[in-house]
């Protein structure tokens, strides 16, 4: 009997948890939403959002995150740093967004895939993947800023990619594009090149045979997932403009964006793994017959801070080579266009 109750409570407890939260979010929206009535008043020239795409640009990346910290795709810190970027490629453009959520539940999915033997290659695996705020502002900053950017030039909404019409406004539609493609891309590969390929990665720099693991190295498996991966991000991007944009029409055909990103997966998961080849360390620990990523060491406290180390200097490193690759492939959209 007294179990009983306690789960009646706790039920109770949950469902007026759910009230809860649902009327801050109904607030939040609504307020939002007065103070774009407010700014479109004042200024004139502004287009004023709807209260519906506030209260879907707040409340699905909340339930989107919340899902991903329950599944552990997330951690705390992470769930909150999605929201943010969720928020505002939500905001943006329902493109953006269905991109964004193409790449984050693809890459989610593949990183629980076969874990048993993932733990076995990599012993700093972490189940489910449990990203943290800086790995989704490594994938998440660029895409963030260029929907801001995108903001300031065309206001919230869905547009063609059309660089007769509207040049800077396509090119960035584009840039964020490669950045998630190029993102997925990276996570395809590794996440089913790893565990899926029946051939032994080569270096990408001297095309040597390496361990499982290590850093650049390739398989034909790995970029032919990156082209997937990228291509997928591309294939939810394009029936986006198909359901949201209204003048397709008269429009320059947005097909193309599939094949684009396909190839800025393609592009990324090659930049990345040359940089890793060149840049990260990889060795072979006798005591575990696994790839490491830093010299291994006995002193427990020389342990903690190379180990420190090496995280900040591969999310600083990860970050580097999403931007380089999102800035070369808009930089070759540019002038590509111009000439």
């Amino acid at each position: 009997m007294k179990e009983f109750e306690n789960n009646i409570y706790k039920g109770y407890i949950k469902m007026m948890t759910n009230i809860v939260v649902l009327s801050l979010i109904l607030f939040m929206s609504l307020s939002f939403w007065i103070m774009s009535m407010t700014a479109s008043t004042y200024y004139g020239s502004l287009h004023p959002i709807s209260p519906w795409r506030w209260l879907f640009s707040v409340i699905v990346p909340v339930l989107i995150a919340f899902n991903g910290l329950k599944k552990k795709s997330l951690d705390h810190t992470g769930a909150l740093g999605g929201v943010v970027v969720g928020f505002i490629l939500t905001i943006a453009n329902l493109s953006f967004f269905t991109s964004l959520m193409t790449f984050f539940i693809s890459s989610s999915k593949l990183t629980k895939w076969k874990e048993e033997e993932k733990k076995r290659v990599d012993p700093e695996y972490k189940e489910g993947g449990q990203r943290n705020w800086i790995q989704v502002f490594c994938n998440g900053a660029v895409p963030t800023e260029l929907a801001l950017l995108y903001m300031i030039e065309n206001g919230p909404g869905e547009i063609c990619i059309d660089f007769s019409r509207q040049y800077t406004a396509s090119w960035m539609c584009l840039s964020l594009l490669a950045s998630l493609a190029s993102s997925a891309g990276d996570t395809w590969a590794s996440e089913i090149g790893s565990v899926a390929s029946t051939t032994q990665p080569r270096l990408i720099t001297t095309w040597q045979r390496v361990p499982i693991g290590t850093n650049g190295g390739v398989t034909a498996v790995g970029f032919l997932s990156s082209f997937l991966g990228g291509s997928l991000v591309g294939i939810a991007y394009f029936f986006s403009q198909l359901i949201f944009v209204n003048d397709l029409e008269s429009s320059a055909p947005q097909w193309p964006v599939v094949a684009f990103a396909g190839m800025a997966g393609l592009l990324g998961s090659v930049i990345d793994s040359y940089l890793g080849a060149t840049m990260q360390y990889s060795g072979w620990d006798e005591s575990t017959h696994t790839v490491v990523s830093q010299p291994t060491v006995r002193n427990d406290q020389q342990d903690d801070f190379r180990k420190a180390w090496r995280d900040l200097h591969e999310l600083m490193l990860s970050e580097m080579r999403r931007t380089r690759r999102s800035l070369y492939i808009s930089t070759t959209i540019l002038y590509d266009d111009q000439f």
